[in-house]
């Protein structure tokens, strides 16, 4: 008795939702856990734009910046 094999099916790529960041704030006299938090986003200068993917950390990540950050609305 030959069985076939159920292997599973490779998942196809769902589009995971990201969120734009612009940095809008200079990080002169800021804390350094806050400096950080922009390096760790991937911001490096006023104006600087970044895609992220919308997770709890990323979003905690910016909550933590708020006032030297906005979101930018992805147009479509």
């Amino acid at each position: 008795m030959a069985s076939k094999q159920q292997g599973k099916q490779p998942s196809k790529p769902q589009a995971e939702k990201t969120i734009r960041i612009r940095q809008v704030r200079s990080v002169i006299g800021t804390r350094r856990p806050h400096r950080e938090v922009l390096w760790g986003l991937g911001l490096r200068r006023i104006r600087h734009e970044v895609v992220r993917p919308d997770t709890p950390a990323v979003r905690g990540a910016v909550a933590k910046v708020q006032y030297l950050l906005e979101i930018v609305e992805e147009k479509s």
